[in-house]
């Protein structure tokens, strides 16, 4: 955690070495705005915070009220103006203020988020703001705008013309209150990578600016999630085999998490690997009405379950292409029958958990996978507790992921190819587990391993595989 962020001016000597005369004579009051909503990951990041900060501060956390905030009715707009007006009068109490920021938490309107953030900044005695996400200033199409206004089409103008405005207002308004602010106070910016730290110096104009990834667990937290995980502590997988060799997934079903790419992946691994599933549907995105998820539908899909060999090859291609007419009697049990490439046996849904089951749930697995899509995210927490855990991690090849190993080097294992092979390659040599993120080395494979041959033991890599370590 970096102390220069929340100390003031006269605290920038080391730990045991300031002059008498300059050590304050009380821990420093230091206030944390943040939401403490379980739907939020910034949530554990400031249960977090606060254990790793709490000796060195007197410290109160003031959560954010998400029901005021990201409602969008007038008279619930102001009640949730009142909100931060409170906690900006309660603000001027204390020796520093930390804003833990994410689109969103402080409104779900631009305007609305935009302003409450300036109340909080001004009230500050002084203040760091720590970035989860780093808006990137938007580019206007002017072309497009030209050409929809010559058509005479309004609306669309109108809606390119409103979202650049939004865009912009998440960036470089956000960072104008810091740029205002920092010249009469002291004011930091705190960013989880160093592709934001030169966005927030030089392209924001922020002068401090302090950059280091999530950090969730300390030494006698991971000792103690190592000493009580245990496969029996999940009654789900108590009919395994003893030789199950488990890849665990972990976070909110969601498209970009990538988790149909571990599904697939599962189809070239040997029938003792299993993947276990740790998570469930965002609240926000469940639906009245409606039986399933269509991504959960489409993980299903991937894995061969609730269908059978004739469903698939009787689908048409295309609409106007004839389905398969089943006529001969032989072979019924093949085509109706469970789906020879069916993996529901060897995956399974652990539920959307609490934290410390999560956190057991990535101490049992052999391998933890990130399949993540490349969205735009500045961090990951999963990521940063799997590392803490000394777990071994494979992840796609995103920039979020690349610039979290320019921290930890040779700590994450990436899969590159043209197809989804190498992901199942990485989890098949299944690597020693370090469970100490002060040295993380290389994890060394069980299996050896020739360009030619493949690993001993495993399918020969496909053409055009190809794998990298950070």
């Amino acid at each position: 955690m970096t102390m220069l962020a929340f100390r003031t001016r006269a605290s920038i000597y080391p730990e045991g070495t300031a002059p008498v005369a300059d050590r304050p004579a009380r821990r420093e009051r230091l206030a944390i705005v943040s939401t403490r909503s379980k739907l939020c990951g910034i949530a554990a990041y400031t249960a977090a915070v606060q254990r790793q900060l709490g000796e060195a501060f007197d410290l109160a956390v003031f959560d954010l009220n998400q029901y005021l905030l990201r409602k969008t009715h007038k008279r619930v707009r102001r009640l949730a103006d009142r909100h931060i007006k409170e906690i900006c009068g309660a603000l001027r109490h204390f020796d520093a203020v930390n804003i833990q920021l994410e689109h969103g938490t402080l409104g779900r309107d631009t305007a609305d988020s935009d302003r409450r953030l300036g109340w909080l900044v001004a009230a500050a005695p002084r203040v760091s703001v720590t970035f989860h996400t780093m808006q990137q200033p938007p580019s206007f199409d002017t072309w497009g705008f030209a050409k929809s206004v010559a058509r005479l089409k309004w609306r669309t103008a109108y809606d390119m013309h409103r979202d650049f405005v939004r865009q912009s207002r998440r960036s470089y308004g956000t960072m104008r209150h810091l740029r205002r602010a920092q010249r009469t106070k002291q004011v930091a910016a705190i960013v989880h990578n160093r592709r934001d730290l030169y966005d927030a110096k030089y392209l924001f104009g922020v002068r401090n600016v302090f950059d280091h990834p999530l950090a969730f667990l300390g030494k006698a937290e991971v000792d103690a999630v190592h000493a009580t995980a245990s496969r029996q502590s999940f009654p789900m997988l108590d009919a395994l085999p003893e030789d199950a060799v488990l890849i665990g997934v972990f976070g909110f079903l969601n498209q970009y998490k990538g988790f149909g790419t571990a599904i697939q992946a599962l189809h070239y691994l040997p029938e003792n690997y299993h993947l276990l599933i740790f998570g469930g549907i965002h609240p926000n995105e469940i639906a009245e009405h409606r039986q399933i998820h269509p991504y959960i539908s489409s993980l299903f899909s991937d894995a061969y379950i609730d269908t059978t060999l004739y469903d698939r090859i009787s689908a048409p291609a295309q609409e106007s292409a004839p389905a398969l007419v089943l006529t001969a009697e032989r072979g019924l049990g093949e085509l109706l029958g469970t789906h020879p490439r069916d993996l529901s046996a060897r995956i399974h849904f652990m539920g959307a958990l609490g934290d410390a089951e999560f956190l057991s749930g990535m101490a049992i697995c052999e391998s933890v996978v990130f399949p993540y899509l490349e969205v735009g995210q500045s961090s990951s927490g999963p990521i940063s507790q799997a590392l803490e855990l000394g777990c071994r991690i494979i992840a796609s090849r995103t920039r979020t992921f690349l610039d979290f190993a320019e921290y930890h080097r040779n700590a994450i294992e990436f899969f590159v190819t043209l197809s989804w092979p190498s992901a199942s390659s990485r989890a098949r040599n299944s690597g020693r587990r370090v469970h100490s993120r002060s040295s993380m080395p290389r994890p060394t494979r069980r299996s050896t391993c020739s360009p030619t041959a493949g690993c001993r033991g495993a399918p020969v890599l496909p053409p055009g595989l190809r794998l990298q370590s950070s």
